[in-house]
């Protein structure tokens, strides 16, 4: 039920008086993280998961209240999983900016325009003198242009940005959701990516794979047969 936690329901009253209350604590976001990271083969992980702990408090405190907004466990294991991914990929480099770079993957593509503003302070606060380097999506980043002109698009830096972060996005989380106005592009940039990926198939390169997109009208079918 987890009460008080976004999509979840409260227990009515007379269910409440067949159980009996327990008494729970919050745990140890920094432990878990420091722990976790550990088991991912970072060295000396303690400083790295006190900042992203301190990020998402600071995080939770200062930006707008958003229904999409998470900043709770879910939310820092998937930074977790995205810096061990990070840590595997580049095993020799700084792990506090591994972190930084995960922090930065996993929370960019959710915030509102003004609240990225407010989370790029709050990173530049925590990671002083550190800052994310130009990452080369070689010909990833060529197919999603190609396929951008080829769909009567024009491959501007605000779509090919989403069309990359809705692919790191992928590489973190097991579901996800394109959120925002009609018209704002999300069907597109889904198409677009799907296509990229699906010609980088050809080049066989590592985590690119012949993608499948499958349309579903959630009204015309039942509960059951969605889920």
């Amino acid at each position: 039920m987890n009460p008080g936690y976004a999509g979840r329901a409260e227990l009515p009253d007379n269910l409440k008086a067949l159980f009996r209350p327990m008494a729970m604590m919050v745990p140890d976001y920094a432990l878990i993280a420091e722990i976790s990271l550990f088991s991912f083969g970072f060295g000396d992980p303690r400083p790295a998961s006190k900042k992203m702990v301190g990020t998402f408090t600071l995080s939770s405190e200062q930006l707008s209240a958003q229904d999409h907004y998470d900043f709770g466990m879910r939310a820092v294991k998937s930074v977790i999983n995205a810096a061990g991914l990070l840590k595997r990929a580049m095993p020799d480099d700084d792990e506090t900016l591994l972190v930084m770079r995960a922090l930065l993957d996993v929370n960019r593509p959710k915030f509102l325009k003004d609240d990225l503003l407010l989370f790029q302070g709050i990173i530049s606060d925590l990671f002083p003198g550190s800052t994310d380097p130009v990452r080369d999506y070689g010909k990833l980043m060529e197919m999603i242009e190609e396929k951008s002109r080829t769909n009567n698009l024009q491959p501007v830096a605000a779509f090919t940005s989403k069309c990359i972060q809705l692919y790191e996005t992928t590489t973190v989380r097991h579901g996800l959701m394109l959120v925002g106005p009609t018209g704002g592009g999300k069907t597109l940039v889904n198409k677009v990516l799907a296509e990229a990926q699906c010609a980088c198939n050809e080049f066989n390169l590592p985590g690119l794979v012949t993608t499948k997109r499958v349309i579903m009208n959630p009204k015309a079918i039942t509960m059951g047969q969605l889920y």
